[in-house]
């Protein structure tokens, strides 16, 4: 038995909340569909249950083969995970009288119950759920209620098989990592070993192993991801990792001189390519957001064929993907979980391209690639920098993409930036960034009208970009910031703040 735990995911959209919450306890979690079971399950040493937007008294409710998990490995069930195991084992769920939604209060706890170690009578936990269980079955044990909820938790007699219904994984849930540690650490076993430094030993021993003396080529964005994953191949196989830094015409402002440097600094193998008029000239005319993103994942791949083409016997091409690019791109899990937009460094590379693909950093979040990151001994400058995205510049220019356009938005954007680190802000915000909006309005300079465009700036605080709220930036600030704006670059006599969170909206714009 491995000191891993498998979370089977049901579609819930905290799925990926639990496993932050168990890599939080330093124990590797992997996060798997229901109805695609691993072969090997003794390579875990406990299963989660995740909740689900179904209803188990649905037909079409998911409906995993548990035959080899029940009794056999510690098992936690959350939520929908709770109502499967009491509606297929004998117990009743009946939909509510009223939806369940909010917070509660345990009470009722079993104070003998290893389960609920310091867990104190009263603790705030988090429902979300339509339906409810009624009646538990047989050779169950009642652990605790809340007001409303009489079977919030239970275990099955006999086995290590518990059950929950509300969601440990979330904020509101005060007492949840203690749950969580309760069960994985006291109950199941685990050691609490998973740390950057024992993820840097394991990974930098499986690349020496997966590629051995094979040259790989590593796209460099000037990102911490693409950064993390260059010194992590790196300090695995040395000399044969080949870095390409490209300027896509799509940086901010000086970015490619700037971090050319940085990298040379750092001792890595690195060239750069300006292929900045390849990419603006296939954008061209183009203002649908997810053909500009395809255009410039075709364009990207191509750059890197010509260069791979000039690294003889490359047999590898390395990314930078990190797991929210995967979940947002495609189901996380093979699951019903929708795609809200696709990376340009996900999905797979043409038939064409020679290249096998090596990602050493899929299963890990932005935060985790930062403490990766610094365990490396990587410099501030570099695990510092606010997250950019892939397309750069095209996603924050709302609509066709010209030189004009790129060049306007790289000195606001840069204004914006400069700013925040001269007022001490830069490091309170996890993103920030300026839109350039696909509208002129009317503006008055001098004695003169003019009809110019409007940009947006935003700027958010998140862990992990999976959810995001917007930063509120001193009010001097954003005033100095738009005077400079409007005065300093031709051509915008418009500033706005963006006041959205993620959900609903998406840290970009597009």
């Amino acid at each position: 038995m491995q000191n891993k735990v498998l979370i089977l995911d049901f579609g819930s959209q905290y799925t990926q909340l639990i496993g932050r919450r168990v890599r939080e306890l330093n124990i590797f979690s992997e996060i798997k569909p229901y109805n695609k079971l691993p072969e090997n399950l003794s390579e875990y040493g406990a299963v989660i249950l995740s909740g689900s937007p179904f209803s188990v008294r649905a037909d079409d409710a998911p409906h995993p083969d548990l035959s080899q998990i029940r009794g056999k490995i510690p098992l936690l069930g959350v939520c929908y995970g709770a109502q499967y195991l009491a509606h297929f084992h004998g117990g009743n769920v009946e939909k509510s009288n009223t939806r369940e939604y909010g917070r509660a209060n345990l009470t009722a706890i079993s104070s003998t119950e290893p389960f609920f170690y310091e867990i104190t009578d009263g603790s705030q936990v988090w429902m979300s759920h339509a339906d409810t269980i009624k009646q538990l079955p047989e050779n169950t044990t009642l652990l605790a209620s809340t007001q409303d909820v009489k079977n919030a938790a239970f275990r099955f007699n006999d086995e290590e098989t518990y059950c929950i219904q509300f969601h440990p994984e979330v904020y509101h849930t005060t007492q949840g990592k203690q749950l969580l540690e309760n069960f994985l650490v006291h109950i199941a076993g685990l050691q609490q070993t998973w740390t950057p430094d024992a993820f840097v030993e394991k990974t930098v021993v499986e690349l020496k192993q997966k590629i051995g003396e094979d040259k790989v080529i590593l796209g460099l964005s000037g990102g911490v991801d693409s950064t993390v994953a260059a010194v992590l191949l790196h300090k695995a196989i040395g000399k044969h990792l080949h870095c390409i830094f490209v300027n896509n015409g799509l940086l901010r402002k000086n970015e490619f001189e700037e971090v050319l440097e940085q990298y040379k600094g750092m001792g890595l193998n690195v060239k750069g390519v300006d292929a900045s008029a390849r990419f603006l000239d296939a954008l061209a005319g183009e203002s649908d957001p997810e053909t500009k993103r395809k255009i410039i994942g075709r364009v990207f791949i191509e750059v890197f064929d010509d260069e791979a083409h000039m690294v003889e016997d490359a047999k590898w091409l390395a990314q930078g993907t990190i797991y929210p690019d995967v979940i947002e791109s495609v189901s996380g899990t093979g699951g019903p979980s929708a795609t809200i937009k696709s990376h340009h460094n996900v999905g797979g590379l043409p038939d064409f391209m020679k290249l096998k693909v090596v990602e050493p950093l899929k299963m890990l979040f932005k935060d985790e690639v930062r403490r990766v990151g610094k365990s490396m001994n990587v410099g501030d400058e570099r695990l510092g920098r606010h997250p950019f995205p892939g397309p750069g510049l095209a996603i924050r220019i709302l609509g066709d993409i010209t030189r004009e356009k790129v060049a306007i938005l790289q000195e606001v954007d840069h204004i914006f930036i400069q700013g925040l680190r001269d007022w001490g802000l830069y490091d309170k915000v996890w993103q920030a960034g300026a839109m350039l909006l696909p509208v002129n309005s009317v503006g008055v300079m001098g004695d003169e009208r003019t009809y110019e465009k409007c940009v947006a700036l935003r700027a958010v605080e998140s862990t992990d970009g999976m959810t995001a709220d917007w930063v509120n930036l001193p009010y001097e600030f954003l005033q100095k910031t738009s005077n400079d704006i409007i005065n300093k670059v031709p051509g915008v006599n418009r500033v706005v703040y963006d006041i959205s969170s993620k959900p609903p909206a998406t840290i970009e714009w597009e």
